[in-house]
């Protein structure tokens, strides 16, 4: 794999900003207190989101890395950056979905990089081994390029009916890097009803892992299919960033920003602007679920950690 700074114009957008509402109670009586879950340390010594920081800074370098976090977090998202200069942290004023978390730090992005390639990583997922991930990652920008910057969507092979999950059905092939297989997406299911998940689990349909990689003006032009209400406060905080306004337009937009997530009103409105990649050799598992935390753990054969502090980072620049 490349470096980084090899990479051209790729940027890492790390998604911070859940509240972890179904892991609240699980981790009060673990820690004594409330913390969001990427926040917690589960296994050896580093935070979900430092893992995930960490990860996004071997594709891209660290002033490409863009922080997308809860303005309420602030006290959680200072101390566990503990020196990785990331690029951009933003906060956002308040939480109305995944979309506008997403769409935020595209926003800055574009306004600096206008032929921008993105990678979006959510921070609240296990991954092992990260070598075999972070190789799929790779593939799947190349993929995207290859494909005029199409959206590509790391799956992960299904082990079962999951509800919780997005849902997608492969079609024909697009593109090969390596050994991967790009394909179209036929269709995008989020969170199907149970008759409606065996028969996607049935007829081979993989589990999105909303990992994703896009060239940042293909996703803009997807943006303006789904829901133009949004992108066009979007295009205010663009024309603004980077001026004294910058700040007073965020906190404007947000005021008016409408709730929308990415994979219902996005990815599930346009699967046919989409492709697909499964990842092979890698354990992946959205934490949501205290269930899935428990369930992960035992099948690597490892301890709950619950570090209260993570270990110091050392960066060496």
């Amino acid at each position: 794999m490349k470096n980084g700074a090899e990479r051209g114009n790729v940027w890492s957008i790390v998604l911070a900003g859940g509240d972890g509402v179904r892991t609240k109670e699980f981790i009060r009586r673990w820690l004594g207190h409330e913390k969001p879950k990427q926040y917690c340390t589960f296994v050896g010594s580093r935070s979900m989101f430092q893992h995930t920081l960490d990860r996004a800074a071997k594709l891209t370098p660290w002033e490409r890395v863009v922080v997308v976090a809860a303005r309420h977090h602030q006290d959680e998202v200072w101390p566990q950056l503990d020196g990785r200069p990331a690029g951009m942290v933003l906060f956002q004023p308040k939480n109305v979905d995944t979309a506008a978390g997403i769409f935020l730090p595209l926003t800055c992005i574009l306004a600096r990089d206008p032929e921008a390639t993105v990678v979006i990583y959510p921070s609240d997922h296990f991954i092992s081994p990260e070598g075999s991930f972070l190789s799929a990652v790779d593939q799947a920008v190349r993929g995207s390029t290859g494909l005029g910057g199409r959206p590509v969507l790391l799956a992960a092979r299904p082990d079962g009916p999951e509800l919780e999950y997005g849902w997608v059905k492969p079609g024909r092939s697009l593109e090969r890097t390596g050994k991967a297989s790009i394909q179209a997406v036929e269709t995008f299911l989020e969170k199907p009803d149970e008759a409606t998940a065996r028969e996607a689990w049935a007829t081979g349909s993989l589990w999105n892992t909303m990992v994703l990689a896009a060239k940042g003006k293909e996703l803009w032009s997807l943006g303006w299919k789904c829901f133009s209400e949004m992108m066009s406060l979007f295009e205010r905080l663009k024309k603004a960033i980077n001026t004294t306004e910058e700040l007073r337009v965020l906190y404007a937009i947000y005021e008016a920003m409408p709730r929308r997530n990415f994979s219902s009103h996005l990815l599930q409105c346009a699967p046919e602007r989409l492709a697909v990649m499964e990842m092979k050799d890698v354990l992946w598992s959205d934490w949501g679920n205290p269930a899935r935390i428990a369930g992960t753990l035992d099948k690597i054969g490892k301890p709950m950690a619950f570090a209260e502090e993570p270990l110091p980072f050392l960066y060496q620049g």
